[in-house]
């Protein structure tokens, strides 16, 4: 990791930037440790709303003029919200990096929210909820989260509703940034070829003008989750099921070992369990997927799939047998060994990507300090073992400490 180089401002911001030679492109972002677990009461879907009207107006520019900016140059920018950050990222010839970098500080520091945007945007975004609603396969993923963290921000949609989405004025943007904007929890995060030293003197120029501000956010942990198992009649014509738990933080030291069996259950290579058993072996879904989920408190696992009507009860009993047999049996050296290589191997074709590495960087300081290298994570993987894998799935895989949801027709 020799090749990353890290520098605090004055006013608190961190900086971190990954030379990579081999690359004409420069991926940066400006990342807050800011998400929608942040807001109270009425402001559901506020995070994400600030998200989008950054981009329309600032005191410099306007909507048009950012949106011009780094595209006539070949360039991309773009945002996302979570339950915990509130991320502005763009995508540049190195040359125009700083060009860039201005842009990100003035969206991200000097929005002004124009009102008639306000308006315009207040419509996008309950588009953008209807989209999601008519996709039972996404949608059914942010009703889980309910299921998981009833009465609790975690369990709330990152849009909002659409009662909260109609009633956000300007003063609600302005009030939200002034709780919740702490300089300390801030990263500016870049990879590229260009010099580190160069990097720091434009953060300095653009960046370190940014006056600083502490703020002492307190984030409520989720109380325990009581299993339930909810139907929903939708008008689709397959049943699509979500079944998980709560699950480990970010900072659990079962976390690494559980990510193991997770991705064994349902990760993104064909060859795991629950695709060969559910659709190789009986055909009866088209994909199948578990994934787990961390947060600096807590966390949750999840298995989504979608079928038939009339199969949903087959489907959630092969499951069950996976589970069962993780439960029994130790894996076998042979098993322990293959699963290890897998993940590792995934892990690091997910770092071969300069855009997620970058994000990735700058989460991992807000969350955790540091940034790992993958030699240390591979040594943190050769240390699990099968008892531990056996340990995790009685705890974690027992059907009576699931929830379930259910979209049906």
């Amino acid at each position: 990791m020799n090749s990353i180089h890290l520098h605090t401002l004055s006013n608190g911001i961190t900086v971190v930037h990954r030379q990579v030679l081999h690359t004409e492109i420069s991926h940066l972002g400006i990342m807050l440790d800011i998400g929608s677990r942040d807001e109270l009461a009425g402001e559901e879907g506020l995070a994400h709303f600030w998200e989008h009207m950054a981009f329309k107006g600032t005191k410099k520019k306007n909507n048009m003029q950012i949106i011009n900016r780094l595209e006539v140059y070949g360039g991309e920018l773009n945002a996302y919200t979570t339950k915990e950050k509130i991320c502005f990222h763009a995508s540049i010839l190195s040359p125009y990096f700083e060009r860039a970098l201005e842009l990100l500080t003035d969206i991200t520091f000097e929005s002004v929210f124009p009102e008639k945007e306000l308006e315009k945007e207040r419509s996008v975004i309950l588009e953008e909820m209807s989209m999601y609603y008519d996709a039972p396969e996404e949608a059914i993923q942010d009703d889980f989260d309910e299921l998981l963290f009833p009465n609790h921000p975690l369990g709330v949609n990152i849009l909002g509703t659409t009662e909260t989405v109609q009633a956000f004025q300007k003063k609600d943007l302005e009030t939200f940034i002034e709780r919740n904007l702490d300089t300390s929890r801030i990263v500016f995060s870049s990879i590229g070829k260009l010099d580190p030293r160069k990097v720091f003197a434009w953060a300095e120029k653009h960046l370190g003008s940014i006056q600083a501000k502490k703020q002492i956010v307190k984030r409520v942990a989720p109380s325990p989750m009581i299993p339930q198992t909810k139907v929903i009649k939708r008008g689709i014509t397959q049943s699509h099921v979500a079944l998980g738990r709560q699950s480990f933080a970010i900072e659990n030291p079962n976390r690494l070992a559980f990510f193991l069996l997770v991705n064994l259950l349902g990760g993104p290579g064909m060859n795991s369990l629950l695709n060969v058993s559910v659709r190789e072996r009986h055909g009866l879904v088209y994909s199948i997927e578990a994934s787990l989920t961390s947060f600096l408190d807590s966390g949750y696992w999840a298995i989504y799939f979608g079928t038939e009507p009339n199969q949903v009860n087959k489907s959630l009993k092969l499951i069950h047998k996976e589970f069962a047999k993780l439960q029994e049996k130790e894996l076998t050296t042979p098993q322990l060994t293959k699963i290890k290589s897998q993940l590792k191997g995934q892990l690091a074709m997910a770092e071969e990507g300069n855009l997620n590495f970058m994000l990735m960087m700058a989460k991992n300081l807000l969350d955790r300090e540091k940034i790992e290298s993958l030699e240390e994570i591979f040594e943190q993987i050769d240390l699990i073992d099968s008892a531990h894998i056996q340990s995790l799935a009685t705890e974690m895989l027992n059907p009576a400490t699931l929830s379930c949801l259910i979209f049906e027709p």
